[in-house]
């Protein structure tokens, strides 16, 4: 028996597959859609990086709480051997020739043995490079009144006492200048008074004791009080003479404010 189909155009549900432009307009209008969702894909990655950072400092505050509450109120130094001894690790030389890296100063009164504990030391926006001190640090610490150091004029760190507004002085930071990474932060002018707080450092190194204003234009601090912060102000004077300061890193106030102990 012989059938007559109808024609596809005269069947009521006759498949019929897309035409080239139709999808090329769909594929266009999904480009689109992407193009609009990166920008807050990006946004939120963003905030959720900075919040992260955040919750790092504020931990590495508390560990450096921790250390004053077992040596008479005393912050942990910054270094005590600027090549091999400082606050976020230390090296140890092995006998074959190797070097070993171990847990820093802060965290001496804390519970924490393998630099794999030490996660908290690493920002999730730094871009690190392998086998450099960035792999494993991405902050700096108040050196010029805070952590001091052998080599500082004043070596002896600060005692909790000595901070008049502990709310003011920042502890811990985002960390970076032109170079890196110099974990070492700085104040922006000469320490006063001579010699009891000055750091006697060239406006140089004050550069290179900036922060990094990684966050979507701003950079993170944890203050002596414990409480952290996204500052967005970026300070790039130096005193008494003026050293340059790279791109997207400052100083957290024009003068000494922000880190001073005793204004």
């Amino acid at each position: 028996m012989k059938f007559n189909l109808p024609p596809c155009n005269a069947a009521p549900h006759c498949a019929r597959g897309f035409t080239l432009v139709e999808l090329l307009v769909v594929v266009s209008l999904i480009a689109v859609m992407i193009a609009m969702l990166l920008p807050a894909l990006r946004r939120a990655r963003a905030d959720a990086d900075t919040v992260v950072c955040l919750s790092n400092l504020m931990q590495i505050g508390a560990a450096a709480e921790i250390y004053t509450a077992q040596s008479q109120g005393y912050f942990p130094p910054a270094y005590y051997n600027p090549m091999s001894d400082f606050w976020y690790l230390k090296y140890k030389r092995l006998a074959n020739g190797t070097r070993e890296m171990l847990p820093g100063i802060l965290w001496l009164g804390y519970k924490r043995s393998q630099l794999s504990d030490l996660l908290v030391l690493q920002c999730p926006s730094l871009e690190r490079q392998l086998g450099l001190h960035t792999f494993y640090c991405g902050y700096n610490y108040n050196t010029s009144y805070v952590g001091h150091g052998s080599l500082e004029a004043n070596p002896t760190p600060a005692n909790v006492t000595a901070v008049a507004n502990p709310s003011a002085c920042a502890l811990f930071g985002d960390g970076g200048y032109y170079g890196g990474i110099d974990f070492f932060m700085r104040a922006p002018d000469n320490l006063t008074p001579r010699p009891l707080d000055a750091d006697s450092v060239s406006p140089q190194t004050r550069a290179a004791g900036t922060q990094a204003f990684r966050h979507n234009g701003a950079t993170n601090v944890v203050y002596a009080d414990g409480h952290g912060a996204t500052v967005v102000n970026r300070y790039t004077t130096t005193l008494p003479y003026q050293a340059y300061v790279g791109p997207r890193t400052g100083f957290l106030s024009p003068n000494n404010f922000a880190y001073q102990t005793n204004p």
